[in-house]
């Protein structure tokens, strides 16, 4: 298989992507494109990208190609069974596929206000009403998950699954902009945040020299 991918510091769906396919277990090739490089549009219009319309991230598989984040936890849980993603219990896989679905769709004031910058630390970033429910909103359902699922481990659902896959570019913009939240969400990011994949993930962006200005300063 073959992911291709945008800047790790920047590009939350390309981390949904790239943690679903190590989630898999199954071994891939790892391609970075820079967004928005001197030869961004020419790459945007190349064969790998072209059925995605020059979006990241991208999964091939052979004749197969998957777009979108959640087209890609679907696409490899339908080859690695879905066990491996999601809850075996009814309840529990409803809830989280409604959260991820939740994610895939909503949180818009979120993410343009705190665009991803796992490199950064920002203070005293201005929250609009719009973003501060967001980020009610989310830290509700994260409680939730936890309190009635997440008995058997540190994660949304116990273990490690496709709820965090989606929620791990959150995590990263709480702690980016220090956004406040209660112990059991900040015991929760710690996990995430200190998980063998996101430290991989985080130090290969660390070492990024590619700066995207308009990503650097939050969004008022």
């Amino acid at each position: 298989m073959k992911l291709i991918i945008g800047n790790k510091n920047y590009s939350s769906w390309s981390l949904r992507g790239w943690l679903a396919c190590k989630q898999s277990g199954l071994a891939f090739e790892e391609i970075t494109v820079p967004l928005f490089g001197d030869d961004w549009e020419a790459k945007r219009s190349s064969d790998d990208l072209a059925p995605s319309h020059g979006k990241v991230p991208i999964l091939w598989d052979g004749d197969a190609v998957v777009w979108d984040s959640l087209a890609i936890i679907e696409y490899l849980a339908d080859k690695v069974g879905r066990d491996r993603f999601w809850p075996k219990d009814d309840a529990a896989r409803a809830m989280a596929r409604s959260m991820v679905a939740e994610m895939h769709s909503s949180y818009m004031a979120l993410r343009r206000a705190c665009p991803m910058n796992i490199r950064n630390r920002v203070e005293g970033v201005p929250l609009g009403e719009d973003v501060r429910a967001d980020i009610v909103r989310i830290l509700t359902l994260w409680a939730e998950a936890r309190a009635r699922f997440g008995k058997g481990g540190p994660f949304l659902f116990g273990t490690f699954g496709a709820a965090d896959v989606i929620y791990a570019p959150v995590v990263s913009r709480f702690l980016t902009y220090g956004i406040g939240v209660p112990g059991f969400a900040q015991a929760y990011m710690q996990a995430v945040w200190e998980h063998e994949w996101m430290q991989q993930w985080i130090n290969a962006a660390e070492a990024e020299d590619w700066v995207i200005e308009q990503y650097e300063t939050p969004i008022e």
